[in-house]
């Protein structure tokens, strides 16, 4: 049997440690992921406008203006600029993968030369962590001056991947904080059954628990099975408040029933059962439960 109530106190102790730990935690990963997220966005979006930059300059702009980058989509960013320019497909694709490579999250992407006017497609290509798998063509024929636009489409893998690897990978932490909670809830639970087959002290009374007796001035008296169970739940807490919820819950549910007043008679034949010794009282703590009461 056990010390129910210090179980399921040390258990509730341990699940409102563990929802708060994990609150915590997901707190924490939220805001570090979140100022991450702005700070990889924002160096991504220089890396994109620094593409423009070069562009601009090979095609023989220097003065022109690249627009603000402009984010269309979840992981699609577009670049464009203030007047016509040309370009060389080989030239795009080389200083686009120079850049970009940079950018620790954009290994997979797919680029799309278009047209201002009709947003038709001008030019493409794509890129991928496995390079057998990028798709570039065309790369000698020299574009037109025209205005373009450029779209730049990153494989949802990048910085959604690491918020998503960094949350997984907090989850072995908790349960491994989990396990240790657990672990310690279990060995409070145990404790007091190092004393199932002893006796308790309980001021000049020796409560045979075992054998179902009190012996007071070397005169025995008999306990009842349920008599038993109920003093050995104080004996457990001498001078502590013990619900009576509780107590109905420890005695009487494992026999698929509680019933209300049977505890107050037990409580009643233990009282005169313990009444020898004055120092031992049990006490109802109104609107809570009862107190087995030990002076000194």
């Amino acid at each position: 049997m056990f010390d129910g109530r210090n179980f399921l106190s040390g258990k509730r102790k341990y699940v409102f440690g563990l929802i708060l730990l994990s609150f915590i935690t997901v707190i924490c990963v939220a805001f570090s992921m979140r100022n991450s997220d702005d700070f990889d966005i924002a160096r991504r979006e220089v890396l994109l406008r620094q593409i423009g930059h070069e562009l601009l300059l090979q095609s023989g702009d220097r003065t022109s203006r690249v627009l603000p980058v402009k984010k269309i989509g979840e992981n699609e960013y577009r670049i464009s600029f203030e007047n016509d320019l040309s370009f060389q497909p080989d030239s795009l694709v080389n200083t686009t993968q120079r850049l970009l490579a940079k950018d620790p999250f954009a290994t997979d992407y797919v680029v799309n030369v278009l047209n201002c006017g009709n947003a038709s497609a001008a030019y493409g290509f794509a890129i991928s962590a496995n390079k057998k798998d990028d798709i570039v063509a065309c790369k000698g024929r020299v574009q037109p001056t025209a205005c373009y636009m450029i779209n730049i489409k990153f494989k949802p893998t990048g910085i959604n991947t690491a918020k998503n690897v960094y949350l997984l990978g907090s989850l072995p932490v908790l349960a491994f904080v989990g396990f240790i909670f657990l672990r310690s809830v279990k060995r409070r639970r145990a404790l007091p059954d190092i004393q199932d087959t002893g006796m308790f002290t309980l001021g000049a009374v020796l409560f045979d628990a075992k054998n179902q007796k009190l012996i007071i001035n070397e005169k025995t008296i008999d306990l009842t099975r349920t008599e038993t169970r109920v003093l050995r739940i104080f004996a457990l807490s001498p001078n502590e408040v013990i619900e009576r919820s509780q107590l109905q819950k420890e005695i009487w549910e494992d026999e698929g029933v509680i019933v209300g007043r049977s505890l107050d008679m037990f409580i009643s034949k233990l009282r005169k059962k313990l009444e020898f010794d004055p120092n031992i009282k049990i006490v109802v703590i109104r609107g809570k439960g009862y107190k087995l009461e030990i002076s000194s």
